[in-house]
C-alpha cells in the first residue's frame, strides 16, 4: 500500500469511530422519545403523521403483529413502485418520453427497493422517469432502512425488557409505525438533508430541468444507422438520492453506472462524504443498541467484533489492487507490462479516486447492505475481488445494512453463547435472558436462509442454458460473476461484478426471488426471538455467567462468524477467485521463467 492509501483508510476509519458515540447516542434518545431538542422541531410533524395514519403511538404489539405490520407495510411500497413503472409514460415528470418498464425488469425493481437491496438490472437516466425515481425509488430507500432499523429495535426490546412475572405475560415490543416514523423523521431525514447539500455543493446535479446536449466534434451513426451530431446528457434530482441511498445502505444509483458517474459522484471529496456516509449508521448502532441496554459495552463488543473481521478485509482488498493484475505480468512486452504495473490495477477504476479509494468503497459498501459502487468490481483482481464477494456471503453482518447487519450479527452472538454453553456444560444466557431451543431455531434459520438462497440461485444459474448466457467472461471468472450475482441478492447487498447481463427474465427473475427471502425470511424469525425473550425473566449474574463484553467473547463471534461463512463458501470460492488467482500467478510464474 502506498503511503497515500495508508492515509487516507486510516483518516477514514478515525472519523467513522469518531462519530459512533455522537450518533449512536442520539438514536438511542430518538427510540426512548427523549431527544428533546428535535421533538421541540419535529414532534408537531411527527403527532401530525399518526393523526393522518390514524395510528395509535401508546400501542403495544406482539411479536406477530409487528411482523405483520412491517411484511404489509413492504409488500405495499412493492406495488406503488412496479405499478409506477409500469405507467411512467403516463404520468408527469417524464421529460425523456421514457415508456412503461418491462414486467420482469419491474418486477425486480420493485422488490430490490422494497427489500433494501436495490440491485439495478437497469440503466436509471434511460430507464427511469424523475416521477419514479422520486416518489418510487427515493421513498423506497427511506421506508426500507427505516423498517430494518424498527426490527432491530424490537429485538432490542427483547433482550431489554426487565418485568415482573404479571407484566410478561402481556410482553410487547412497541409498536412498528412509532419506530418506522422516528427513524425516518428524526435520523434518516435530517442526516439526508445534510449530506445532499454537501454533494450539491461538490457539484453533483439536482435539478428538474429538461436534459442537456453537447455537440459533438465529429459526427457518427447510431446501431439503426442514423447520423448523430449531439450528446445528450441525463439530468434529474440526484442529489436527493444518492444521499439517502447511502445513509439507508440502500446503494441504487440515479445513473446507471451509480456514483462511478462524474454528476452523482464528481470529486475525492463527494466520493469521501458519500462513502463515509455508508458506514456511519450502521456504525453508530451497536453504541446505540449498548445505550438501550443500559450497558455501552456490549455495543462496544460487537462494533469491536465487526472491525476484526473488516480491517483485515479491507487490507487485502487495497493491497491486492495496488500490487497489479498478475494477467499483465504475462505480456509479451515485458517493459510495457512493468510500466502498466508501476500505478497498480487501474482498470475500471476512475483516476479522481484512485485505487485506495476505490477499494475501500468496495469493501465498505459489501461489508454494509449498500451495493454502490464507484469502480466495476469485475475488473478487480481474483482476490482483490474474493474479499468484498466474502464479506456479502458472511451474512452482511460485518457493520451491515441499516438495522439489518446488527440484528443479524445478534444472531450469531446467541450462537456463539449457545456454543459456550455447551463447552462448559451450561445453559447459555445472553444479556440477561437464557437461551433455549426456540431461540436457536430462529437464529439458525437467520443465519442459514441467505446461504441457501445464494447456493441454490447459483447452481440452477449454472446448469441451465438462460443462467449460463449471463456471464461475459468464460471459466471460473464467468462463475465469479453469477457467484457474485447471487451472494449480492441473497444478503440484500445490491452491487454486481458488472459483467453479467442480468437484466433478463432469467435473472431479473431469480435474483428477486432471493432479494424477497433474504428479507423478509429474516424478519420473521428476528421478530420470533425478540417475543420470545420478551416474555423471559432477566436470569441473575453469577460467577459461571459468560461475560460478553470482553475481549474473548470478541474472539468467540468473530470465530463463530468466520468459521460459518468458510464452512458455507470455501468450496464456491475455491471454484471462482481462489483458482482464477491460481491460474493467472501460473501463466505470470510461465512467463517469467520462459
Amino acid at each position: 500500500m502506498t503511503s497515500h492509501g495508508v492515509l487516507s483508510v486510516a483518516l477514514y476509519c478515525a472519523l467513522l469511530l469518531a462519530v459512533v458515540k455522537p450518533l449512536g447516542g442520539y438514536m438511542a434518545r430518538v427510540y426512548q422519545g427523549e431527544a428533546r431538542a428535535a421533538r421541540r422541531v419535529l414532534g408537531p410533524l411527527e403527532r401530525g403523521i399518526y393523526r393522518v395514519l390514524r395510528v395509535d403511538p401508546d400501542e403495544r404489539m406482539s411479536w406477530q403483529t409487528y411482523a405483520r405490520a412491517a411484511l404489509l407495510f413492504d409488500v405495499a411500497g412493492l406495488v406503488v413502485v412496479y405499478v409506477l413503472q409500469r405507467v411512467q409514460g403516463w404520468l408527469p415528470g417524464n421529460p425523456a418520453g421514457l415508456g412503461a418498464v418491462l414486467p420482469h425488469s419491474a418486477f425486480n425493481t420493485a422488490v430490490s427497493f422494497a427489500t433494501n437491496t436495490n440491485w439495478q438490472g437497469y440503466g436509471g437516466e434511460t430507464t427511469m422517469s424523475s416521477l419514479t425515481q422520486m416518489v418510487g425509488l427515493t421513498v423506497q430507500n427511506f421506508v426500507s432502512a427505516a423498517t430494518g432499523m424498527a426490527v432491530l429495535v424490537a429485538l432490542v426490546r427483547g433482550f431489554a425488557r426487565r418485568a415482573s412475572s404479571d407484566e410478561l405475560a402481556d410482553a410487547h415490543l412497541g409498536s412498528f409505525w412509532v419506530d418506522l416514523v422516528r427513524s425516518t423523521l428524526y435520523i434518516l431525514l435530517p442526516l439526508s438533508i445534510v449530506v445532499a447539500l454537501l454533494l450539491v455543493s461538490q457539484g453533483v446535479v439536482q435539478t428538474f430541468g429538461a436534459n442537456a446536449s453537447a455537440a459533438l466534434v465529429e459526427a457518427t451513426t447510431d446501431v439503426d444507422g442514423h447520423r448523430v451530431t449531439e450528446q445528450v446528457i441525463a439530468l434529474g434530482p440526484a442529489a436527493s438520492q444518492v444521499a439517502i441511498k447511502q445513509l439507508g445502505t440502500n446503494g441504487g444509483g440515479f445513473f446507471a453506472v451509480n456514483s462511478a458517474h462524474p454528476f452523482e459522484n464528481p470529486t475525492p471529496l463527494s466520493s469521501f462524504v458519500e462513502l463515509f456516509a455508508i458506514l456511519i449508521i450502521p456504525a453508530s448502532l451497536p453504541y446505540t443498541f449498548g445505550k438501550l441496554l443500559g450497558d455501552t459495552r456490549q455495543g462496544w463488543a460487537l462494533l469491536a467484533a465487526m472491525l476484526v473481521v473488516f480491517v483485515p478485509l479491507l487490507a487485502l482488498t487495497v493491497s491486492q489492487e495496488q500490487a497489479g493484475s498478475p494477467a499483465l505480468a504475462s505480456l509479451p512486452v515485458d517493459q510495457a507490462a512493468s510500466a502498466l504495473q508501476a500505478g497498480g490495477n487501474m482498470e475500471g477504476k476512475e483516476v479522481r479516486f484512485g485505487i485506495a479509494g476505490s477499494a475501500l468503497w468496495a469493501t465498505a459498501t459489501t461489508a454494509a447492505s449498500n451495493g454502490s459502487v464507484n469502480s466495476m468490481h469485475d475488473s478487480y483482481t481474483p482476490l482483490g475481488g474474493l474479499a468484498p464477494m466474502w464479506l456479502m456471503q458472511l451474512g452482511e453482518v460485518v457493520f451491515g445494512g441499516a438495522g439489518s447487519g446488527l440484528y443479524g450479527m445478534l444472531a450469531f452472538a446467541i450462537v456463539a453463547v449457545f456454543v459456550a454453553g455447551l463447552m462448559v456444560g451450561r445453559t447459555p444466557e445472553y444479556l440477561g435472558k437464557k437461551i433455549e431451543a426456540f431461540e436457536m431455531k430462529m437464529a439458525a434459520l437467520v443465519i442459514l436462509i441467505p446461504p441457501a438462497l445464494v447456493l441454490v440461485g447459483t447452481a440452477v444459474a449454472c446448469a441451465t442454458e438462460a443462467g449460463r448466457r449471463g456471464p461475459s467472461n468464460a471459466s471460473a471468472h464467468g462463475f465469479s460473476e453469477i457467484l457474485y450475482a447471487f451472494s449480492s441478492a441473497g444478503n440484500n447487498n445490491g452491487s454486481a461484478f458488472a459483467g453479467l447481463a442480468a437484466d433478463t427474465p432469467f435473472y431479473d427473475t431469480a435474483l428477486a426471488v432471493c432479494m424477497w427471502g433474504a428479507r423478509f425470511w429474516l424478519i420473521v424469525p428476528v421478530l420470533a426471538i425478540a417475543g420470545s425473550l420478551a416474555k423471559k425473566k432477566t436470569v441473575p449474574r453469577t460467577a459461571g455467567t459468560l461475560p460478553t463484553h470482553t475481549p474473548l467473547f470478541v474472539a468467540m463471534l468473530v470465530a463463530t462468524v468466520v468459521v460459518v461463512g468458510a464452512l458455507t463458501f470455501i468450496p464456491a470460492l475455491a471454484l471462482g477467485p481462489i483458482v482464477e488467482h491460481l491460474l493467472a500467478h501460473g501463466a505470470s510464474s510461465a512467463r517469467g521463467g520462459a
